[in-house]
């Protein structure tokens, strides 16, 4: 037996497990997910979702890569580059110190099974990097492309009035994530509660001289869209 530690989801407050070392190496236990709260499937805790073409043992090592390359790269002990790039090897040891088992193996499975494209390998293999969504400054060498008439947001029921009085902003992120079509943003909505679905005026808006952009996994981006370009789609999107 030997004794991990791990930051837990308050800031400030580090919270310690004994748990096997046999534990520490299946991801899908719940000694692993307890030493990595915010990742991990807890007994106490609703289950995460998973992709349905992910291999379920993968789910909290993708969640961990998604952490460390959008939004907490010290985690791992990492440093991104401007562009958001971070060296493989480096976080594969970054992870094991961590107590999260990740290897190569793991992490090109993770790659390959996310029905999202969130992360792309350089074209050498040595290093990975989110395709989007990220809340610390990289330069993903986006530039602004023609997009369909009419995009679509999906949001949670409690945010429309917010939205509709004062737009898409951000919120934490580089910019706001909008969907090419229904069922992309339905699937959003639902995340955040029961889901709502805005229509988004994508033509006007590039008349209008603001950029949408389109990253390498095919998310469409805006840095914000004006309360003036959205309108509520007709009815509500099923529960």
């Amino acid at each position: 037996m030997r004794l991990l530690g791990c930051s837990g989801a308050t800031p400030g407050i580090r919270r310690r497990y004994l748990v096997s070392q046999d534990a520490t190496l299946d991801p899908s236990s719940r000694a692993f997910s307890r030493l990595h709260p915010r990742i991990g499937i807890d007994a106490r805790t609703r289950p995460l979702r998973q992709t349905p073409r992910m291999d379920a043992a993968l789910v909290p090592l993708s969640k961990f890569v998604s952490l460390v390359l959008r939004h907490d790269p010290a985690r791992a002990g990492l440093r991104l580059d401007e562009a958001g790039w971070a060296d493989v090897d480096a976080l594969l040891a970054g992870a094991v110190a961590a107590g999260v088992p990740l290897t190569r193996e793991r992490l090109d499975a993770v790659v390959e099974q996310n029905e999202k494209r969130r992360f792309a390998f350089s074209e050498d293999g040595t290093r990975i990097r989110a395709s989007q969504g990220h809340s610390v400054a990289v330069d993903l060498g986006l530039v602004p492309v023609p997009a369909p008439d009419v995009l679509f947001h999906g949001t949670a029921e409690r945010t429309l009035d917010a939205i509709l009085a004062t737009g898409l902003q951000p919120r934490g992120r580089q910019h706001v994530h909008l969907s090419g079509d229904r069922d992309t943003a339905v699937a959003v909505g639902r995340r955040h509660g029961r889901p709502v679905i805005l229509h988004v005026d994508a033509r006007r808006m590039q008349d209008d001289g603001l950029a949408l952009y389109r990253s390498a996994n095919g998310v469409w981006l805006a840095d914000a869209v004006p309360a003036a370009y959205l309108s509520l789609a007709d009815g509500h999107a099923p529960s």
